[in-house]
């Protein structure tokens, strides 16, 4: 089990990022900061491989923290977005 943060993007809707918690932002690479933003702290939450997550895999996560030191969530492809916004039964 790792304490994990959770961060979320100011630069794109629905990207997060879990991290150890003990490590902190700070441990990050810089090119990664540049793409992500500057992280929102979101909460912080205790991680095994068998915590539901609505996304991913827990397994996948602790994995990607552990390999790289962290696991970047990236928002759902557009399609989603799109499937959600139409309506069939409205006019044009």
């Amino acid at each position: 089990m790792k304490i994990c943060s959770v961060y979320k993007s100011p630069k794109r809707d629905e990207m997060y990022l879990y991290i150890e918690k003990m490590k902190g932002v700070a441990s990050l690479p810089d090119a990664l900061i540049e793409v992500f933003g500057k992280p929102i702290h979101v909460m912080d939450m205790p991680l095994k491989p068998d915590s539901k997550l609505s996304r991913v895999e827990a397994p996948k996560v602790l994995a990607d923290i552990e390999e790289k030191g962290y696991f970047l969530q990236m928002p759902p492809p557009k399609e989603d977005y799109l499937l959600d916004l139409y309506d069939p039964n409205q006019a044009d």
